[in-house]
C-alpha cells in the first residue's frame, strides 16, 4: 500500500482509518484523503479498438450492484482489448470523446453498438475512480477539454469553398487549410489553421497537392472534409492513434438525427412504415403516409424519414416484423429516432451510422435517462439474475461488436396490422390501429 506524506511509518493508522462511503463525513479518513490530493492517483488511458466485422473487441461492459461506474469485465486473453491495454476492473469515462460516466447504461452500450468496427475508449483505474469519487472530483476534468476532430460539411458558392490549402512541397498528405472570413467553409463550422484528414469519407495520408487539389474539383458543388485544430492533431499523434470520421464532432452538419415522441390517440399513430432499400443497397425501415394532425405529424415526422432506433434501442439488423414488434412494446406510447434523406443519403455516403453522432444533435441527451425497454428480438443485452450469496445482479452488454453472444430472443405471436381488415402487407404496415 502507498504511504501517504507525513504518514511515513505509521501504517497502523493507514489501516484503521481506511475509507467506508457508509461513515459519511465523520470518518476521519476523509480529511486524510483530502491530504493527499489524489497523490498515486492514476491517469486516465486511451485506446483505439480497431476491429475485423467478424471480430469482436474482447471485452464486456458491466453494470454491477454496489458498484459505481460502467465496469470492464470478462476481458478475452489474448483479444483486442487485452492486447491494447485494458484491463479487468477499468472505468469506462469515454466512448469516442463523449464523456459517458454519468449515462445510462444502456445508453454508453448503444453508444459502442453505433461506433461499428472502430471505438475509441478513455479508461481510469478502477482505485484511482472510486478515489477520485470519494475525493468528490469531477472526473470529466481529469480528461482532455477536446479532443475531437471536426466533421464540415461545405456547399460551393460563386467565389468557391472558401479555403485554400497548403503543405510541405514534396510530402504527401499534409495539408493545413486557410479559411477565408465569412466564407462558405468558416459558415460550414471550419477552424482557421487546422489541418485536413479526410476528403469525402477517404483519408488524405496518401494525396500528393496536385491530386487533392483534383479531387476538390471533382467535388462538384458540395464537399465534406474531416478537419483537427494544431491540439487535436497533437493528442492523436503523441499516443499513435489514427483520427477517423467517426471519433467527430458533427454539431456543424446540417443533417441531424430527430427525436419523435408520440403518445398514440384514439384513431392510433397515423404512418406507414415500409420496407425498402437504402442508397448503400441494404434493407432499412421508412415512414411514410403520415397523417395530418395525428400523433406522428405533431411529433415532427416528414415522408420518407428512415427509422433508425425504437425507444432508444436501434432496429439495425431487424427485419420488418422486429421492427413493428418494437413499436407495439409499449402500449400506449413511443419514441422514434429518425432521419431524413438527405441526412439518410449523406451518412451512408461516408459509411457511419448516424446514431453514433445523437448527442450532438441534442447535447442535452447525454444526460437523460431513457427507458429502454427489452421486447421480443431485442439484440445485445442480457439481464443476469444472481443468488443472493452472489455479487448481485449486472447487466451484460452482450453486444456482438463487444464480446457476448447474442441472445437468443423469446417468440411471441406477430399481430397483423392491416390497412384494410383482412389484408396482412408483406413490406408495409400501417400503425394507426396498433394496440
Amino acid at each position: 500500500m502507498k504511504q501517504t506524506k507525513g504518514l511515513e511509518g505509521d501504517k497502523n493508522s493507514i489501516i484503521k482509518f481506511e475509507f467506508n462511503p457508509k461513515d459519511g463525513i465523520d470518518n476521519p479518513a476523509l480529511s486524510l484523503a483530502e491530504d493527499m490530493d489524489g497523490e498515486g492517483m492514476g491517469e486516465p488511458r486511451f485506446y483505439l479498438l480497431s476491429k475485423g466485422s467478424a471480430e469482436t473487441f474482447g471485452f464486456c461492459l458491466h453494470e454491477e450492484l454496489g458498484c459505481r461506474g460502467h465496469i470492464i469485465r470478462q476481458v478475452e486473453l489474448g483479444g483486442l482489448a487485452q492486447r491494447r491495454g485494458l484491463q479487468d476492473g477499468d472505468r469506462l469515462l469515454q466512448v469516442n470523446g463523449h464523456f459517458v460516466d454519468h449515462m445510462d447504461h444502456h445508453r454508453v452500450v448503444q453508444k459502442i453498438k453505433a461506433s461499428g468496427n472502430q471505438v475509441l475508449l478513455a479508461v481510469l483505474d478502477g482505485d484511482s475512480y472510486e478515489a477520485a469519487k470519494a475525493l468528490g472530483r469531477d472526473l470529466s476534468q481529469m480528461l482532455p477539454a477536446d479532443i475531437r476532430p471536426r466533421l464540415c460539411h461545405i456547399m460551393r458558392d460563386k467565389s468557391g469553398f472558401g479555403f485554400s490549402v497548403s503543405g510541405p512541397e514534396g510530402v504527401k498528405g499534409t495539408f493545413q487549410l486557410s479559411v477565408r472570413q465569412d466564407g462558405p467553409a468558416e459558415r460550414a463550422g471550419v477552424p482557421p489553421g487546422s489541418w485536413l484528414l479526410e476528403l469525402n469519407g477517404a483519408s488524405v495520408r496518401s494525396y500528393s497537392h496536385a491530386q487533392l487539389t483534383r479531387k476538390l474539383k471533382q467535388s462538384g458543388s458540395k464537399v465534406t472534409l474531416l478537419v483537427a485544430s494544431s491540439a487535436v492533431e497533437e493528442f492523436y499523434r503523441l499516443r499513435g492513434l489514427r483520427v477517423t470520421a467517426a471519433l467527430a464532432d458533427t454539431s456543424w452538419l446540417p443533417f441531424k438525427v430527430r427525436e419523435l415522441h408520440m403518445v398514440k390517440g384514439p384513431a392510433g399513430y397515423g404512418f406507414l412504415l415500409k420496407e425498402d432499400d437504402c442508397s448503400s443497397g441494404a434493407i432499412g425501415q421508412f415512414l411514410w403516409d403520415v397523417d395530418v394532425g395525428l400523433p406522428a405529424e405533431q411529433a415532427g415526422m416528414k415522408e420518407g424519414d428512415r427509422l433508425l432506433a425504437v425507444n432508444g434501442e436501434s432496429i439495425e439488423g431487424l427485419d420488418h416484423q422486429q421492427t413493428v414488434l418494437r413499436i407495439r412494446a409499449r402500449d400506449d406510447q413511443v419514441t422514434l429516432l429518425v432521419i431524413d434523406p438527405a441526412g439518410d443519403e449523406f451518412y451512408q455516403s461516408i459509411g457511419l451510422s448516424p446514431l453514433l453522432f445523437f448527442e450532438d444533435s441534442h447535447p442535452a441527451s447525454g444526460s437523460r435517462t431513457p427507458s429502454l425497454p427489452s421486447p421480443s428480438g431485442s439484440p445485445g443485452l442480457c439481464h443476469v439474475e444472481v443468488e443472493p450469496k452472489g455479487p448481485g445482479s449486472w447487466l451484460v452488454t452482450a453486444a456482438n461488436s463487444i464480446g457476448i453472444t447474442q441472445v437468443t430472443p423469446l417468440a411471441r405471436p406477430l399481430r397483423q396490422c392491416c390497412s384494410q381488415p383482412g389484408t396482412a402487407l408483406s413490406t408495409g404496415t400501417l400503425l394507426p390501429c396498433l394496440s
